[in-house]
């Protein structure tokens, strides 16, 4: 592992969960887990595809893993894709 992937990944545990962030607006962060974006397949991207969820929207009932990707993102007013983007907008980051 990198520097720049500790560093990466060390900024994004800081923020939490990016779902209960839009859900719930600002609260104090809890522990997260981070998840790969999924597009398609069961294939990882780098670290730089990866999104802080606390464990009930990673691998909760109501999580990506517990409904699937496709089932996640209609259950929600956002995808995967706009958590990832919230992420590396909020450490300042590109994909």
């Amino acid at each position: 592992m990198t520097r720049a992937e500790l560093i990466h990944k060390d900024k994004l545990a800081q923020l939490g969960c990016l779902a209960c962030l839009r859900i719930y607006g600002p609260h104090n962060p809890g522990p997260v887990e981070l998840h790969h974006l999924r597009t398609g397949g069961w294939g990882k991207g780098d670290y730089k595809t990866l999104i802080p969820l606390c464990v009930e929207h990673h691998r909760g009932k109501r999580g990506i893993h517990g409904l699937g990707t496709k089932a996640f993102d209609a259950e929600y007013p956002f995808t995967q894709r706009d958590l990832l983007d919230d992420a590396l907008r909020l450490i300042g980051a590109t994909a």
